[in-house]
């Protein structure tokens, strides 16, 4: 990853940062979705900041976008595979700073459950899932049918929580279905970490190192999907 970067000046310039940009720029679909959104907006697109103004921890105050990267990389234990954030915020809610990992949906799934994933697993696989259950506080036994995605995409906010120097770490889907589909394994992930998974509901939970976990689904303007 980059340390020096420079703002964008239009949504297309997001194409070159995907890792399949033919296969995955393409009205309809998430990546580009989320470009036109978030750049129209210049801000947090209204669905996220909406969002964000229920959780009562920010007592109510305007959330402002500081700064936001798109197809931002976190490095994770056992392997050399990132977790890609479609897109990674800053976030200021009066005194409290947020660093959020945006998952970006239209009708794409959340890939493989773990179960699928750890088929034939390496040891780096293993050492990687140990380390995400013990960011989150969860035992290794009963999540097989869950979706890994999910996992590294919620670590990811964490270990840039901390890098940053922020308050608090989310997660946040922005999906552009406007059926909502797949939020049954979103829902499912939440529940096991002790939230409730309805959608328009920012849930707090809390992690095991005793800081707050912020978890939602926002539903994205359909006008985007004809971007």
């Amino acid at each position: 990853m980059p340390k020096v970067f420079v703002p964008t000046s239009g949504p297309e310039e997001w194409k070159h940062l995907l890792t399949k940009p033919d296969l995955h720029w393409k009205r309809g679909r998430s990546a580009r979705s989320t470009a036109y959104s978030w750049e129209a907006a210049n801000a947090l697109p209204g669905e996220i900041e909406t969002l964000l103004e229920t959780c009562p921890q920010f007592n109510s105050e305007s959330p402002e976008l500081l700064a936001a990267f798109p197809e931002w990389k976190v490095p994770l234990p056992g392997g050399d595979r990132d977790s890609q954030s479609d897109v990674f915020a800053l976030v200021r809610c009066g005194t409290q700073t947020l660093a959020v990992a945006i998952e970006a949906k239209v009708s794409e799934t959340f890939g493989p459950t773990v179960a699928e994933w750890l088929v034939n697993a390496s040891d780096g696989k293993k050492e990687r899932l140990a380390y995400l259950c013990e960011r989150l506080g969860l035992d290794q036994n009963g999540i097989g049918a869950l979706r890994y995605q999910l996992f590294h995409r919620t670590v990811s906010a964490i270990i840039e929580r901390d890098r940053f120097g922020m308050d608090v770490a989310a997660m946040i889907v922005h999906s552009f279905s406007q059926t909502h589909e797949w939020i049954d394994d979103y829902q499912a992930f939440v529940r096991i970490l002790g939230g409730s998974g309805e959608r328009g509901v920012l849930d707090c939970v809390q992690l095991p190192d005793g800081q707050p976990l912020h978890l939602g689904w926002a539903t994205g303007d359909a006008q985007f999907l004809e971007a």
